[in-house]
C-alpha cells in the first residue's frame, strides 16, 4: 500500500503567489524582498492554518535565493526551525543564542523559524530580547504565533508585525475546487462551501475535512454526505420543515423534527438554525440582500424559490418565534417542548391572514 499524503502537505504553497487569501502580507514580504527592505525580525500572527508557517518557509528560502545561493549548495542548512510549543526553555534560546553568532558557510543569510512562539517561558523571552534588538547581520528571525496577545510588549516592539486574516469561504472554496479537478474528485459546489463554512476561516481544517470527505464519499463529495460527515443539519432539511410549516401540517412538523432528534442533533441548535433559516429567506426575497446568505449558488437559488411563498411579515413573525424559544430555550424546564411550541406556531403563521404569535 502506497503512502497517503494528505492535502495540507501535499498541496503546501511553494511560492507567496500560490499563497491562499493573504496577498497583502505575500505581496508585501515580496517587495520587502525585491527592495531590500526587509526587517530582521519579523512577527506572523494570526489564526492557525492560515499559512504562517508556509509563509516563512517560503520566505526563508526566498532570502536565500535573492542572496546568491543555489539550493545545490545547500542553503537549506541556512534555515533553522525551532517549534517553541516543545523547546520553550531558556536553556534551549540561550543555545540558539550561541549558533546564532556564526556566519553561513553558503549565502549571506542564516533564517531562523521560531513556530508558536507565545509558549516560551518568561525566562526565555527576556533571554531572547537582546539577540532580536541586535541581531548580527546575517541573522534573521521569523516569529509565528496564534496569540499575539501572550508575548511581552517589548519583543513585539523589535519585530515587524505581519497579521495573517482568517481565509474568506470562497477562496477556500476555489482552492477546494482546483484540488478536487487534481486529484479527479467529482463534487458538487455546495458540497465544498459547506466544508469552507465548517472550516471557520482555516485552510488546513478545511483540507482535512476535504480529505475524510473523499475517502468516506468515494471520490464523490455531494451535499447530503457532507452534512452527514460533519454531523450537521443540512439545508433541505430547514427548506422541509418550512414548506411543512407553510402548508400548516403540524404533525408533519413535529415528526419531522422527531427524527431530526432522534439523530442525535441538539434541540437547540436546531431552532437556532431555524431562526437563521428564516433569516435568509427574508433576504432571499430582495435581490440586493441575496448576497447576504452565506450559501451555495444550487441552495442560493432554492432559498430564493422558497421565500417568494411566504409574505415579509410572516417571514419576520417567523425569526421572532424562533429567536424567542431560543432565548428561552435554557431556562424552561421542558425545553423540547419550547421547540415544539415554536414549530406549532410556525405552522400557524399561513393558517389565518392575521394570526400573530402570543407574546407570552
Amino acid at each position: 500500500m502506497e503512502n497517503f499524503i494528505v492535502s495540507a502537505r501535499k498541496y503546501r504553497p511553494q511560492e507567496f503567489d500560490t499563497v491562499v487569501g493573504q496577498s497583502h502580507v505575500t505581496d508585501t514580504l515580496e517587495h520587502a524582498i525585491d527592495e531590500s527592505q526587509l526587517a530582521q525580525a519579523l512577527l506572523f500572527c494570526g489564526p492557525r492554518g492560515v499559512g504562517k508557517t508556509t509563509c516563512a518557509r517560503i520566505l526563508a528560502r526566498k532570502i536565500n535565493e535573492k542572496s546568491g545561493a543555489a539550493d545545490d549548495d545547500g542553503f537549506a542548512f541556512n534555515i533553522y526551525e525551532l517549534d517553541a510549543a516543545s523547546n520553550n526553555s531558556v536553556d534551549d534560546i540561550r543555545e540558539l543564542i550561541d549558533q546564532v553568532r556564526f556566519a553561513p558557510q553558503v549565502g549571506k543569510y542564516k533564517v531562523y523559524i521560531i513556530d508558536e512562539v507565545h509558549m516560551l517561558s518568561q525566562a526565555a523571552f527576556n533571554a531572547f530580547l537582546k539577540t532580536l534588538e541586535e541581531p548580527p547581520a546575517h541573522a534573521i528571525f521569523i516569529l509565528a504565533t496564534t496569540e499575539k496577545h501572550k508575548i511581552i510588549p517589548t519583543i513585539l516592539s523589535r519585530c515587524q508585525i505581519y497579521d495573517f486574516k482568517r481565509i474568506t469561504i470562497e477562496d477556500i472554496q476555489n482552492h477546494l475546487r482546483t484540488i478536487a479537478e487534481k486529484e479527479s474528485i467529482a463534487y458538487e459546489d455546495d458540497a465544498l462551501y459547506l466544508i469552507a463554512q465548517k472550516a471557520d476561516g482555516a485552510l488546513r481544517d478545511a483540507l482535512s475535512i476535504f480529505d475524510r470527505l473523499s475517502t468516506f464519499s468515494q471520490k464523490n463529495i455531494t451535499l447530503e454526505k457532507a452534512a452527514e460527515v460533519l454531523n450537521i443539519l443540512d439545508y433541505d432539511q430547514y427548506l422541509r420543515i418550512a414548506d411543512l410549516a407553510k402548508e400548516n401540517d403540524i404533525p408533519g412538523v413535529l415528526t419531522a423534527f422527531d427524527e431530526i432528534v432522534k439523530k442525535g442533533f441538539d434541540p437547540h441548535i436546531f431552532i437556532a438554525g431555524l431562526g437563521n433559516h428564516f433569516r435568509d429567506l427574508m433576504m432571499a426575497q430582495n435581490p440586493k440582500t441575496l448576497s447576504l446568505i452565506e450559501v451555495g449558488e444550487k441552495t442560493k437559488s432554492k432559498f430564493a424559490e422558497q421565500s417568494q411563498k411566504w409574505t415579509a411579515q410572516q417571514l419576520i413573525d417567523g425569526i421572532e418565534i424562533c429567536n424567542f424559544a431560543d432565548i428561552n430555550y435554557k431556562n424552561s424546564k421542558n425545553p423540547r417542548l419550547t421547540v415544539e411550541i415554536a414549530l406549532m406556531q410556525l405552522s400557524s403563521l399561513t393558517a389565518v391572514p392575521e394570526a400573530k404569535k402570543k407574546s407570552s
